[in-house]
């Protein structure tokens, strides 16, 4: 060992000792088990767990793991944790189309890469590098949200706080700012574990107050938020139906028996309609069907728009039919909300009172680069047809009460569900069809999603889904009701007609802009003026690593 140690001195590489020493103590080792650890973590916050903690927690664990890292050792670690995250987290993708569907989970981490190496870098570089950090992974999840085939912003650390004490902040900062105020919180941790462990001998309390401030700060804005967010208490209600019909069996062919899906939901409104003819249930202003609920085009299919008539004229009030309608050429579909009225039948076909998905969603409702992903698993002709995209937000007015309407994975996109607020949505209603995954944690994943919506927007929130869970979410995003999954049922939901705009409305877009843009032009200044004072003689250019000192936290 001494031996070892007088060549490299003698070698003059000082850098290759600290590696070598860091190397013989494990340090290496448990940066790797930081990051593996820290992306389970993560996943374990979303649901149908209720662990919000557990996602400051994990992204403290990915800044202690690449804090001071160069960028190729950072980049690794970005990828296990990416790995350690995604895997377990969209495991509901392999159920039923198999492990190709793994390469989700891989392409979600690929992109995850990254933001470990803007990290680091801001742990270098920047003062204060928790606030730093947690823009750049904002600048991360904007990436995701947006590529590739439109992005894919599942696992957005917003969506795992509807049970946590951050969550009032969606109303004030948007689901956006949400998200920037866990990851600040997970950083600053890391931060303030940093402050302890560096001066363990002689801690005193003024080396700890920067990174303590920074760990408060997001759930003080957590209670600021429940001063913006909507109760509807003083709004209109009005009653509304959401009903679950169910499908004959979960999986890629739910909808293999022709009708039965339809005959399934026309079922489950006769008995609404029966129970409101026996004073058992109230008579809803409007009824609302799921994604999918007529698995033949009603406006080609006779039998269907008899099916499907008769329901809507039982129960008597316009209802809104989630359906499959051909789009005029072989194999081309819309993902379509159709208002049926109980006199006059449905809206005319793209007309103002439909609602065509405007995301289909790659891989599941359209084929994107077919002949190249067949050349990994011939699985991706599974997916015969194409859905074709909408043109226009979900705003449909029925019974004078004025819905916004998104399907299924389109909850999402922060995008989609803000721009039909805005557009005048007085309640938010989620067509959603689940049958695909089965009995996995899609579902409440996708329900968490919807809370955070219900606060961001300070809107009630309506999910009709065939096979569960639907549910009634209220404004502050707790689940007032809510049937189980492969269950047939139906609820009546007195519901707050809310106009007023909430602060997260209005700052949630510009402000994801804001911190990406930002960060990467913070890290840009710092960068080149670095290497300017380097240039010049100034600055340091041993190239070696370096730490923040206890001021930066």
């Amino acid at each position: 060992m001494r031996l070892t140690r007088k060549r490299l001195q003698q070698s003059g590489h000082p850098g290759r000792l600290h590696r070598w020493k860091a190397s013989l103590l494990g340090v290496g080792g448990l940066r790797v088990l930081a990051a593996v650890v820290g992306g389970y973590a993560l996943n374990l916050s979303f649901a149908p767990t209720t662990l919000w903690w557990m996602a400051p927690v994990g992204l403290a664990l990915l800044g202690l793991s690449v804090h001071g890292r160069r960028l190729r050792p950072a980049l690794g670690l970005g990828l296990l944790f990416g790995l350690a995250f995604y895997l377990p987290l969209l495991n509901w993708t392999t159920v039923y189309v198999g492990p190709v569907a793994t390469a989700l989970a891989v392409a979600e981490a690929l992109l995850t890469m990254p933001v470990g190496a803007l990290i680091a870098s801001a742990s270098r570089r920047l003062p204060l590098w928790p606030i730093w950090a947690a823009a750049a992974w904002i600048a991360a999840e904007a990436l995701r949200a947006r590529f590739p085939f439109g992005g894919f912003p599942w696992g957005g650390i917003a969506y795992s706080q509807p049970d946590g004490p951050l969550l009032p902040a969606a109303s004030l900062l948007g689901a956006s700012g949400l998200a920037f105020l866990t990851a600040l919180a997970g950083f600053a941790l890391s931060g303030l574990a940093r402050a302890v462990w560096n001066h363990r001998r002689h801690l005193r309390p003024m080396l700890l107050l920067a990174p303590v401030m920074l760990v408060a700060v997001p759930f003080v804005l957590g209670v600021v938020g429940l001063r913006t967010e909507q109760s509807g208490s003083d709004a209109p209600h009005k009653t509304i139906a959401v009903v679950q019909g169910n499908v004959p069996q979960p999986g890629l062919e739910f909808n293999a028996r022709r009708r039965a899906v339809t005959d399934m939901h026309v079922k489950e409104t006769q008995k609404l309609a029966a129970a409101v003819r026996a004073g058992t249930a109230p008579k809803p202003e409007l009824v609302i069907w799921p994604e999918n609920a007529s698995d033949i085009d009603p406006y080609t299919n006779s039998d269907a728009f008899a099916e499907i008539d008769q329901a809507v004229r039982d129960i008597g009030v316009p209802t809104l039919v989630g359906a499959v309608v051909g789009a005029g050429q072989p194999g081309q579909s819309y993902n379509m909300g159709i208002v049926w009225d109980p006199v006059t039948g449905p809206a005319a076909k793209l007309s103002d009172q439909t609602y065509s998905k405007m995301h289909p969603v790659p891989f599941g409702e359209y084929m994107p680069w077919r002949s190249f992903f067949r050349i990994f698993s011939a699985k991706v002709d599974l997916q015969q047809g194409e859905f074709l995209p909408g043109r226009r937000p979900g705003n449909l007015t029925m019974n004078g009460v004025k819905i916004g309407d998104v399907i299924c994975f389109e909850v999402v996109y922060d995008g989609i569900v803000r721009d039909v607020v805005k557009g005048g949505a007085q309640v938010l209603v989620v067509q959603t069809n689940n049958a695909t995954f089965g009995y996995t944690n899609e579902t409440y994943q996708q329900q968490a999603m919807s809370r955070v919506r219900a606060v961001e927007h300070g809107r009630e929130v309506l999910i009709s889904s065939t096979s569960g869970v639907s549910a009634v979410i209220r404004p502050d995003g707790s689940v007032e009701s809510s049937i189980g999954l492969f269950t047939a049922g139906y609820m009546d939901a007195s519901v707050p007609l809310i106009s007023a705009t909430t602060p997260g409305t209005v700052i949630g877009g510009p402000l994801e802009w804001v911190l990406a843009i930002g960060f990467l032009a913070g890290l840009a200044f710092v960068t080149v003026r670095e290497r300017r004072r380097r240039n010049s003689g100034t600055g340091d250019s041993t190239g070696a690593e370096s730490s923040p000192g206890p001021a930066t936290a």
